[in-house]
């Protein structure tokens, strides 16, 4: 079962110094289970941190389109594509009537990655009651043997890699009465050690649930806040592992293994809860970024279980900003700074101590409400992908961005985002096998990146 906080809001630092238990180091990231260095098995990577370590990369890109390794057929959704054992795996959505949601169906495929044959999909009922009916947002989360996937309904399935035969499913949304977020579920499936762990966002404590990953065996629930889209991240503190989830209402640390609430940041939403960037950690700082209601820089300390609010920031509206306000948009840490897309495209970088805007760019994205890049770290270089489907490589720093290179990758389509006439390209790309691999809403493609 899962336990409440120790009250409804807890504003300081706890003095835990006493323990969880000790977990062991093959838990220290959320792993997806035994992965090669050129796989992309997670929402983020292998390590859930947007950073790329394979070598031999090129260091520019070609002029005009990048060439095209292979191209498949995908319906439409949003979730960004994994790579795992010479698979990719993508979740989408086809549906008779688009604006009304009858005849939905959601389907998770699987492609061979150095072909792109289709190698297996499964394929399930799921009408739509959400907003933006593209399809599924979750990427796919890959543990060895097992593919777990959630679509945006709440269909929650475990299926094996090989064939995508059904281990295990959950619907929760009939099993948990989700009060259903108004862009659906999104946030991705969370391994740690033998659980899998969702943001769910059902009533009675279900806001977060853990599972078996082996059975889909409810092993604890908690916390009573409405759900957001943002994926949970794992911290170190007092020689322990806590799960920090960003809600609908709070920043919360809670321990992995039983669910029990240790500390937890009201951050109630001004509009409605519409947290979906994940939350980026560097040493003891952790900062999340939200549309409407600003930006938080929380300290969380190594030595002891709890917080400190370092800073809080917020413009007067969506258009006049403050520090950094992202809606789809990760944001990075490099050093001391912290760079980011703001509400309508603007590209800044802050200093992390503070909040305060170093510098603005406004060339890295075509200036729109809600404009998306979504950036991985490399070797020093951060790798953009724009929604207007250019892949660009790039230096940041205090003193500027500078571009060292810009191409076209995919041709942004409409279905994601209807109102702009220029399509969008919004799930986020995997880098695996020296390629890119990007989809939309009716093609997967992979382009090699090796030098």
């Amino acid at each position: 079962m899962g336990r409440s906080r120790p009250s409804r809001w807890q504003t300081n630092v706890l003095p835990i110094v006493i323990g969880l238990l000790v977990v062991g180091c093959c838990f220290a990231f959320g792993s997806a289970g035994t992965v090669r260095a050129d796989d992309w098995p997670q929402w983020r990577g292998p390590q859930r941190d947007a950073v790329w370590t394979e070598d031999g990369i090129v260091d520019r890109l070609p002029e005009g389109t990048l060439p095209r390794v292979w191209t498949a057929e995908v319906a439409s959704g949003y979730s960004g594509p994994t790579v795992a054992g010479g698979r990719v795996f993508v979740t989408d959505r086809i549906s008779a009537e688009l604006r009304t949601g009858e005849g939905d169906r959601e389907r998770v495929l699987c492609f061979d990655v150095e072909t792109g044959k289709p190698l297996w999909k499964h394929e399930y009922e799921a009408p739509y009651t959400i907003q933006y009916r593209a399809g599924p947002r979750a990427s796919v989360t890959i543990d060895g043997e097992r593919a777990y996937a959630v679509g945006a309904m709440g269909h929650f399935h475990c299926l094996s890699v090989s064939d995508g035969e059904v281990i295990w499913k959950r619907d929760l949304n009939a099993e948990y009465d989700i009060a259903m977020p108004i862009w659906g579920i999104a946030a991705a499936p969370f391994l740690y050690g033998d659980l899998v762990i969702q943001q769910v966002g059902g009533r009675g404590g279900a806001c977060l649930v853990a599972f078996d990953k082996a059975t889909g065996r409810e092993v604890w629930k908690a916390l009573d806040d409405q759900a957001a889209y943002s994926t949970p991240v794992l911290i170190r503190q007092a020689g322990s592992d806590v799960l920090v989830a960003w809600t609908g209402d709070s920043i919360s640390g809670l321990d992995p293994l039983s669910g029990e609430v240790l500390w937890g940041f009201a951050f109630p939403p001004s509009k409605m809860a519409i947290g979906i960037a994940t939350p980026v950690m560097s040493a003891d700082r952790l900062f999340v970024t939200s549309f409407y209601d600003g930006s938080v820089m929380l300290r969380t300390p190594k030595s002891a279980v709890g917080y400190e609010l370092l800073w809080q920031r917020v413009g007067s509206n969506e258009q006049n900003t403050d520090a950094l306000q992202s809606i789809i948009s990760n944001p990075i840490f490099v050093g001391d700074h912290i760079y980011g897309v703001d509400s309508y495209g603007e590209f800044r970088c802050l200093d992390a101590a503070t909040g305060d805007r170093v510098w603005e760019d406004q060339t890295l994205v075509r200036r729109n409400r809600w404009a998306t890049i979504h950036m991985v770290q490399r070797e020093g270089k951060v790798w953009m992908l724009n929604e207007q489907g250019e892949l660009l490589i790039t230096e940041l720093s205090p003193e500027g961005v500078k571009v060292l290179s810009r191409t076209k990758v995919i041709e942004p389509t409409r279905i994601q985002l209807t109102r702009r006439d220029e399509g969008v390209v919004w799930a986020a790309p995997a880098y695996a096998e020296k390629s890119i691999f990007v989809r939309s809403d009716n093609e997967l493609i992979r382009c090699s990146l090796a030098k």
